[in-house]
């Protein structure tokens, strides 16, 4: 879809010089910040995941921190701990790096399941508890995560409770042909984005987001639609799991996100069924009998077999 959002075209059109031919990972991920979602991308490295992560933040004027996922890694690398002060000899609570705005969380399924589990908290309640003591994460919060396709090296499968908490899974895929060259040729640009100069305040991004959230109409027809999508995944023979309460709420709040990118305060049914891979094919489970095609064709064929309404 186009956007007819001029505050979200000036983005993306800024964005584009430093993330040539990814325009559509970029809506998508700008799609779940503004919807307060999380995102997860699976790619190979070295396709613009930590560009991408970057100068949302920066173009936000957000703060960021990265997260380098390791087999090694400790709940509380990502947490935080507590450190005994000499000087005033007490303990004192250090931040870790989940205590930014927009956190890239880099081959989240390099981690143990342990310190996966340190993200559940942080990404569901938007807060950390740390030696029985809870901490508040800022706002915005946003994490993006990064995973490396499972018959790699190394890897932890996600349990389902987690990808469960991702609004949306992206791929960015390769470049064309021509943004490559144009890469090519003006090399990489990633440093450029830590001296740019935001382009919104804090309090308006609060704000588009609370407007997304109450302005935008999601009629009983179009509440309907995703139910009976929602319907049509838990009643598939080739799904064992099919969306839980939290995915259609999701649903919701994309569409309305996606309306307001368009420069509508209604939701059609385009703006929900063009997210659906995105928001289902991570969060389902397949069962044994289903073969023969790719898992993003299969939910595509399923959400074209739902009614649309008129």
């Amino acid at each position: 879809m186009s956007i007819h959002n001029q505050k979200i075209n000036s983005i993306m059109q800024f964005l584009g010089q430093y993330l040539h031919g990814k325009d559509e990972g970029l809506r998508l991920s700008l799609l779940t910040f503004f919807t307060r979602g999380h995102l997860l991308i699976e790619d190979l490295p070295g396709l613009g995941k930590t560009t991408l992560a970057i100068g949302i933040a920066k173009s936000l004027g957000l703060s960021f921190g990265r997260i380098q996922c390791t087999n090694d890694l400790l709940p509380t690398d990502v947490t935080g701990l507590s450190v005994f002060n000499k000087d005033t000899s007490r303990f004192e609570f250090q931040p870790g790096p989940i205590f930014h705005n927009i956190v890239l969380v880099d081959e989240i399924n390099r981690a143990t399941p342990k310190t996966q589990s340190a993200l559940l908290e942080a990404m569901g309640e938007k807060q950390v508890t740390v030696e029985g003591i809870t901490h508040k994460l800022p706002s915005p919060f946003f994490v993006i995560a990064t995973q490396n396709p499972l018959d790699q090296f190394g890897t932890f499968p996600l349990p389902e409770s987690q990808l469960d908490r991702f609004m949306m899974k992206i791929s960015l895929g390769y470049p064309g042909r021509e943004a490559e060259r144009i890469i090519l040729k003006g090399g990489s640009r990633r440093s450029d984005l830590y001296g740019i100069e935001p382009m919104t305040a804090l309090e308006e991004i609060l704000e588009t987001q609370k407007e997304i959230e109450t302005d935008v109409d999601l009629s009983d027809t179009m509440m309907d639609y995703i139910l009976d999508i929602a319907d049509a995944t838990r009643g598939s023979k080739f799904l064992r799991a099919g969306l839980s309460t939290r995915a259609t709420l999701f649903m919701t709040r994309l569409a309305r996100a996606n309306a307001w990118f368009q420069g509508r305060d209604y939701v059609i049914p385009e703006d929900i069924k063009e997210l659906c891979t995105n928001i289902i094919t991570h969060r389902v489970l397949f069962s044994d009998e289903f073969t023969g095609q790719s898992r993003e064709n299969f939910i595509k064929a399923l959400v074209d077999e739902v009614e649309i309404p008129v």
